[in-house]
């Protein structure tokens, strides 16, 4: 199957490229994030990511747009709710780039990991797929995650504290000062 993958930062994507390719799919990147931040966060991310795709021969596609206005427009007074609309955000334009493309189906590197919540990403992907034509190749690649881990440790590649968006980095910094 041909199937736009799209990617969240390099360590995430090691062990769903390794899965899917080893099942003979033929996967393209697609590297959109608007919920990133600072923008400096956002293009360590994309310069990992840049440097394990180029050395695999993976072809990924960068967007050309940083919308982080966007993200925000859409999550603010919605806190609780924000990886929800991060994800349709992402997903959305993942399925228009993959629509636009042809490809049969998409899905997300996001899927392999524990601190994302798998019932919201496969909710708003398989919603949207059906809505733009094409399958969500929902996978639970969490088995994985310990090995991407160590393997994107051994390639070191950068590899970020928190899952991108503001909040997060927030939640981090909170959280590491109620502990101490």
């Amino acid at each position: 199957m041909r199937l736009l993958l799209h990617v969240c930062c390099g360590p995430c994507a090691l062990y769903p490229l390794e899965v899917l390719r080893t099942e003979g799919h033929e996967v393209q990147g697609y590297f959109f994030n608007p919920n990133i931040h600072p923008y400096a966060e956002y293009v360590r991310r994309k310069e990992t990511l840049a440097a394990y795709a180029k050395g695999e021969g993976w072809p990924v596609i960068f967007a050309k747009e940083y919308p982080v206005e966007e993200y925000f427009r859409m999550v603010v007074y919605r806190e609780a709710e924000r990886c929800r609309f991060c994800y349709i955000l992402r997903l959305q334009q993942a399925a228009r780039v993959a629509r636009h493309g042809g490809f049969e189906a998409f899905s997300t590197t996001l899927l392999v990991s524990p601190f994302q919540k798998h019932d919201l990403i496969r909710e708003a992907g398989e919603s949207i797929a059906s809505a733009y034509g094409l399958t969500f190749a929902y996978r639970d690649f969490r088995p994985g995650f310990k090995e991407a881990v160590q393997r994107s440790k051994e390639l070191n590649m950068y590899r970020q504290k928190y899952c991108g968006c503001l909040y997060s980095e927030k939640d981090r910094f909170i959280q590491k000062g109620q502990k101490e």
